[in-house]
């Protein structure tokens, strides 16, 4: 069986952070995980989808693999298959979602399914409790019959919620249903399974285990435990330095190079990235940081995401999501918890959405500069490139490029002229400050 793996997304919901695919945590992208998946799964063979924007990154994350444009960048599945299927020749194919974390296993029981006798396909479906707004499948014993999108509450035509882990045996007859239906609308490749449902017989694979799509930026929040759970003991490269007074506990991954100072504790499960430095009577815990980051005199660091050379000092940063080469000056604080102890909501577009999490603090966008004393309210995003002036109070989302600082008591926001320097050209600007 041949596997497509979707990787060209938009990422629009992900703002203020790009391209999910390459996020990395726990020193992978998102990517490499899910083509760790697949072959513990046991499928090496996989073509990747890119994007025009995203394909040379994703090959060189990914090379030696089989890696097609997605001609189409806003048509979704139906027009990634279109790009991908001439490539897969007659063979069965499984077709796995990019941001989708889930067991290994999982993968393995739907294969199995799918080359059952008398079945053309199969689909792996998450048991749901609760109301999810996503599609849910409709059922006639283990036959699929239908797919239904966001039914609401109450309206549910089962309790099998679609994942996008699907295997089709019959490859002609996916392509025939593609070329006879239309990709322009939404809902395109759900047409195209309707209409295979109609010939074929597909079965639903249910499945009780850890499943999380990645589509807003809180998900890496829900992400981050699931991945962080599969560190196994302590795995400390030779080259690490840890003061006798440092307290390292749990379960670890510290990468080369990195120096934990004295009186800092790093409660696992932790991943640290090559070359940063945990500075004096630091805390981290519960938490995924890049490589050449400085986790600085006296900072909290607990449920958190940072990408690549992100710097903090005296800071409190709980919960929240931070793109590459973000700076925090003395004293900031990304509040992550409600008075009323309730859940968070982020605003997206005009969309008010419930987070999901009691816990959630900021979402910060590549290339920021954030000043002393600056707070963030639960939930709040600032996009890239946007420099925060000191004693600011963050209780709203801001824009990219942004300079925002406090004048009167008054929140102002404008324009930003400047940029911050780039981590490779960081030492031509340190000797330009002397």
């Amino acid at each position: 069986m041949k596997a497509i793996l979707l990787l060209a997304g938009q990422s629009r919901r992900f703002w203020p952070l790009s391209e999910k695919p390459l996020f990395s945590v726990c020193g992978k992208a998102i990517a490499k995980h899910q083509l760790d998946r697949l072959v513990a799964a046991g499928i090496a063979d996989i073509i990747l989808v890119a994007s025009k924007e995203n394909k040379n990154a994703v090959s060189d994350l990914l090379p030696n693999l089989t890696l097609v444009e997605q001609e189409d960048a806003d048509g979704g599945m139906h027009a990634a298959l279109t790009s991908a299927l001439p490539h897969c020749g007659e063979e069965s194919v499984l077709i796995v979602g990019g941001n989708d974390l889930f067991d290994p296993a999982a993968l393995k029981t739907l294969v199995q399914e799918s080359e059952k006798d008398g079945v053309g396909g199969a689909i792996l479906a998450q048991k749901v409790s609760s109301y999810f707004p996503g599609g849910y499948l409709q059922t006639e014993g283990s036959k699929i019959v239908g797919i239904q999108e966001k039914p609401g509450e109450g309206n549910e035509p089962s309790d099998l919620v679609n994942i996008v882990a699907h295997a089709h045996n019959d490859v002609g007859a996916l392509r025939a249903a593609i070329d006879d239906t239309g990709g322009d609308a939404e809902d395109a490749y759900e047409r195209v399974l309707d209409h295979l449902f109609q010939s074929h017989t597909y079965n639903a694979v249910p499945y009780e285990g850890v499943w999380q799509a990645v589509k807003y930026p809180w998900h890496l929040l829900h992400a981050l435990p699931i991945l962080l759970d599969e560190i196994e003991g302590q795995q400390i490269h030779e080259s690490v330095e840890i003061h006798d007074t440092a307290v390292v506990e749990g379960n670890v991954i510290i990468e080369e190079g990195v120096k934990i100072l004295p009186h800092a504790t790093v409660c696992g499960p932790c991943y640290i990235g090559k070359g940063s430095v945990v500075a004096n009577n630091a805390l981290i815990r519960n938490s995924s940081i890049g490589a050449h980051c400085v986790v600085g005199y006296s900072t909290e660091v607990k449920g958190s995401l940072w990408q690549d050379h992100v710097w903090t000092h005296m800071s409190y940063i709980g919960d929240t999501v931070v793109g590459r080469n973000v700076s925090f000056g003395a004293g900031c604080v990304t509040g992550n918890f409600r008075l009323d102890e309730g859940e968070v909501e982020s605003v997206v577009g005009k969309e008010s959405i419930n987070t999901e999490l009691v816990k959630c603090g900021s979402f910060i966008g590549e290339g920021c500069r954030i000043g002393v004393k600056t707070v963030t309210n639960p939930g709040c995003k600032i996009g890239a490139g946007t420099f925060v002036v000191g004693c600011t109070f963050i209780t709203e989302d801001v824009p990219e490029k942004m300079f925002v600082r406090t004048k009167d008591g008054v929140v102002k926001v404008s324009e930003n002229r400047s940029e911050a320097p780039d981590p490779e050209d960081r030492d031509t600007f340190m000797k330009n400050l002397k």
